[in-house]
């Protein structure tokens, strides 16, 4: 451990990924002297165009989009200290039931195993001592925020580290606390039917099941200006609409569940590094 700093690999989907469920302990561990490894599995060409101009539609230029928003994420890392960032450029597959989820070279169409070889040699290069990536389902269901979480896990299995291994999450009382938000910011909102609002009641764990809970107030003006560096997709950052001050009130805290651990660190725990240091 004395001839290298403590690290910690962040494996995100896209850009902008990073910001809204890390930004704060990327920020918060680059101030403590971590080491911070970014990796961003595809290029996010199914985001928004110039101008708001949505995938499919006439004008959207996926490569062009990929360019930007790319330059974007390196604003994002410059914000948030991020200490090395790593794309694997694969095409972004784009949500759950769109064309692009089949096409040859996406990211959800790329074998496990092959993304998870290029994940492992990051991993034996940098030797994380903490790994963060989603759950098993993408957190919401996204099919390039599954597949990093299949790669992550399988390039572990790959190698013969043993980082802690966490999958964010949110607790169940703030996303209700969300959803509350919304309709503030949204008075014409309407109500989602029933299908709708139980998937979204089974999104995040249930606030006594989160094993980690890391206070990243004082760095929650980063993590505001890290998502405002993704400005081409403002439309779909909800977050940004609150202003910096509301947003630090509520998106303080960053949470996690914790999967793979040696260091016998008891739970809950505030620090992803507990037992590390």
């Amino acid at each position: 451990m004395a001839d290298r700093p403590l690290t910690l690999m962040a494996v995100h989907a896209h850009p902008d990924d990073e910001a809204t469920g890390t930004g704060g302990v990327l920020a918060r561990y680059a101030a403590e002297g971590i080491r911070t490894v970014l990796v961003t599995c595809t290029d996010g060409g199914c985001g928004d165009g110039p101008g708001g101009v949505k995938p499919g539609d006439p004008g959207h230029e996926p490569a062009a989009v990929a360019s930007m928003r790319r330059q974007e994420l390196e604003a994002s890392c410059e914000v948030l200290k991020v200490s090395d960032l790593v794309m694997l450029d694969y095409a972004d597959s784009g949500m759950a039931g769109w064309p692009s989820n089949d096409a040859p070279g996406s990211f959800w169409q790329t074998p496990v195993q092959e993304g998870a070889a290029r994940l492992a040699e990051l991993m034996r290069h940098y030797r994380p001592d903490v790994v963060v990536t989603y759950d098993e389902n993408g957190f919401y269901g996204h099919p390039d925020h599954i597949q990093a979480h299949r790669i992550t896990m399988a390039a572990l299995e790959m190698t013969a580290l043993s980082p802690k291994v966490y999958w964010t999450t949110m607790p169940r009382s703030m996303m209700q606390r969300f959803g509350e938000i919304m309709r503030e910011f949204h008075e014409d909102m309407p109500e989602p039917d029933p299908a709708e609002a139980a998937a979204l009641a089974e999104i995040g764990l249930p606030d006594d099941e989160i094993t980690t809970w890391v206070d990243t107030t004082a760095f929650s003006g980063q993590k505001f200006d890290a998502l405002a560096a993704h400005a081409s997709q403002g439309e779909n950052i909800f977050f940004l609409r609150m202003g910096k001050e509301r947003f630090g009130e509520l998106m303080g805290m960053e949470t996690f569940v914790r999967v793979q651990d040696a260091t016998g660190a008891a739970v809950p725990e505030n620090d992803l590094f507990a037992g590390l240091r």
